[in-house]
């Protein structure tokens, strides 16, 4: 049965979106990932832009805007994995750390993707 969700907050996208761009802060914070800057920053605002992206577009108030932003979302998840390979290449992050990063992304953009095709099945049937 499905239930109808009143606050961002309560999307499990977001709340896992959310886990992933704490844990992302937490690894680049230590060096030497921390003196890069340039990717240090990249990969943190590939991080926020998922959540955020989730809740801006749940908040827009139509669903073709919360679809388009759950794109946006689902977008910034592959940023994100590219960026944490390229760590790992670099030796930022160790093959372990890396790894659980990557399939915790690619769980997020998985949820994201669901959530995506649901909320166009409910445009299809009827504008919010």
């Amino acid at each position: 049965m499905s239930r109808k969700v009143g606050r961002f907050e309560d999307l499990i996208a977001w709340e896992k979106g959310m886990d992933l761009a704490v844990d992302i802060y937490a690894v680049t914070q230590k060096r030497p990932f921390s003196r890069d800057f340039r990717l240090c920053g990249q990969i943190q605002g590939a991080a926020v832009s998922v959540p955020s992206n989730i809740a801006e577009g749940f908040d827009r108030g139509s669903r073709a805007e919360f679809h388009r932003f759950l794109s946006i979302a689902k977008g910034s998840c592959a940023e994100l994995r590219t960026q944490i390979h390229l760590a790992r290449r670099i030796g930022y992050l160790d093959d372990t750390t890396a790894g659980d990063l990557l399939t915790r992304a690619e769980e997020v953009s998985k949820i994201i993707g669901g959530l995506r095709a649901k909320v166009a099945t409910q445009r299809e049937r009827s504008p919010r």
